[in-house]
């Protein structure tokens, strides 16, 4: 009786550590477009669109308020996040990656997805790529690849030249930068429409996109297409392909990373008949529900796969909504995409790049916090690595910073400084809750703003970004723009030694706003 009773307690005991040194599953919802206030705990007072699954996923970790991408746009803000470091390091100092443009991330640059295969992990990314790739276009026969928005035919040349493109593997997508497998559309509302499995298209394209595509807030570029391509599917089938990673992986040994970027809210507004008119607020918000019952989905998955307590969920946003999808309609019905802030997707202005940004771990993030210290989409490589026991090499996320004292309470700043963009490269810097802007306007699309010189703004008096203080705080200015002009050079925000930007970046002053 008593080997047996001893049997048990250490039979116990080795449980339990086992239990403690367990890795954690790690999944990042990354949706696209969303504002900081379309979300309903983010904006209560000001917001109209019903977010449960989104709000309760807050109310069961922390709520950062004062998160940001890198930019006002999306290639930019994906590169940093699956880096740990600052798009405008690398080659990418103004606009997105563009169309059948090679990749941005190079193969030897460590992704959160590298990390974690180096782990151990088993590693997906499922949805919006939009990072390049090495697209295999014989010399010559890239003009076959575009058409009119409406009213195209494809030729025999074109389906010659598509046959031969996309019958062959295309290089330098996820498969290449640490992920082992990729379902997605690379982007939705551009060619190829098809979707891409690993490095393969999933069927070949024979036609260009048919003329429904091309509504308005629908697709907006013409190439090959599969016959019968329709954008209302693509959403669905990425929840469906990250229930089904969860389901096969939760029943392995290995933990797993999913990075699932979604396609929405996005345009195309795109929306299925089960969520057409549910806001009455028009079709950008109805994805918005749509694109929260999909997070509510994915989550399930983790209840039902028994994982969610070993998971560490983080659900942001690569910028802030886009004013041409109806804000203005929607601010006449009470809903104000931005909630308190100034701007939309592609300023340097808040509305620009402060997005929702929640983190959930059971264990050890307290249900229900809100945070209101300085937090940036780079810090995840670093919290993903403290997270799971790893070690980051000198040139390895640059920019990032672990939010785990963060997340298990403190109060401290882990960051003292961050760098978010507009679509222009104009950069805002902060420090504490100081922002520097080194020019006029907004650097995106809604302008306004200073009309001469540069900005300055003390956000926590002035979160709407109303007063400009850089003739007031002469000496607050130039101190910022060195401190800037000292993370440029160094070539990373964190301690360490000195490394280099991948080209000479772009400075911006007075003339240059």
């Amino acid at each position: 009786m008593r080997f047996t009773h001893l049997v048990t307690l250490f039979t116990l005991a080795v449980g339990l550590s086992h239990a403690a040194e367990q890795k954690p599953n790690i999944l990042v919802i990354y949706a696209d477009d969303l504002g900081y206030g379309d979300v309903g705990c983010y904006n209560p007072e000001r917001g109209k669109i019903d977010t449960p699954h989104i709000d309760a996923l807050a109310a069961q970790g922390i709520r950062f308020t004062d998160g940001h991408s890198s930019s006002g746009v999306c290639s930019p803000s994906r590169y940093t996040l699956l880096t740990g470091r600052y798009h405008w390091r690398s080659r990418l100092q103004k606009g997105i990656v563009n169309h059948w443009a090679a990749p941005l991330i190079s193969p030897s640059r460590l992704t959160i997805g590298g990390l974690a295969k180096k782990h151990g992990y088993r590693t997906a990314c499922i949805g919006k790529w939009h990072l390049g790739w090495n697209w295999p276009i014989p010399e010559g026969k890239k003009s076959l690849f575009s058409g009119p928005k409406k009213g195209a035919k494809a030729t025999d040349a074109h389906r010659a030249v598509w046959k031969e493109t996309f019958s062959k593997p295309i290089g330098g997508g996820p498969t290449a930068v640490g992920f082992d497998e990729y379902f997605g559309t690379d982007v939705p509302n551009w060619p190829p429409y098809c979707f891409i499995e690993n490095d393969r298209t999933v069927g070949i394209p024979t036609e260009f996109g048919s003329d429904a595509l091309f509504r308005p807030n629908q697709a907006s570029t013409q190439g090959p297409a599969l016959e019968g391509w329709m954008l209302e599917p693509i959403l669905p089938a990425l929840g469906d392909r990250a229930v089904e990673f969860i389901e096969r992986e939760a029943k392995t040994p290995e933990p797993f990373l999913i990075y699932l970027p979604l396609t929405s809210p996005h345009t195309p507004l795109s929306v299925n008949d089960e969520w057409k008119g549910k806001s009455g607020l028009g079709a950008y918000a109805d994805l918005v529900m749509e694109t929260d019952a999909v997070v509510g989905r994915v989550l399930k998955a983790l209840d039902d796969a028994g994982v969610t307590d070993n998971t560490l969920v983080v659900f942001t946003s690569d910028n802030g909504c886009a004013h041409y999808i109806g804000t203005a309609e929607m601010e006449k019905k009470g809903h104000f995409a931005s909630g308190p802030l100034r701007g939309y997707k592609s300023d340097t202005w808040e509305g620009g790049h402060r997005v929702p940004f929640i983190v959930r771990w059971p264990g050890v993030a307290k249900a229900g916090g809100v945070s209101g210290q300085l937090v940036h989409q780079a810090d995840l490589m670093a919290t993903f690595a403290d997270a799971i026991g790893a070690e980051l090499g000198h040139d390895e996320g640059e920019d990032s910073f672990s939010l785990v004292p963060l997340l298990k309470g403190s109060d401290e700043p882990v960051r003292t400084t961050s760098v978010s963009a507009s679509i222009r490269g104009l950069p805002s810097f902060r420090t504490g809750s100081w922002k520097f802007i080194p020019g006029s306007g907004s650097g995106g699309w809604t302008g306004g703003g200073a009309k001469k010189g540069v900005q300055l703004y003390n956000l926590a008096e002035d979160l709407g970004e109303k007063n400009n203080l850089a003739d007031q705080e002469p000496a607050r200015v130039s101190e910022m723009r060195i401190a800037f002009e000292a993370i440029i050079s160094n070539g990373r925000s964190t301690p360490g030694p000195r490394q280099p930007n991948d080209v000479k970046v772009v400075r911006f002053g007075p003339k240059d706003g």
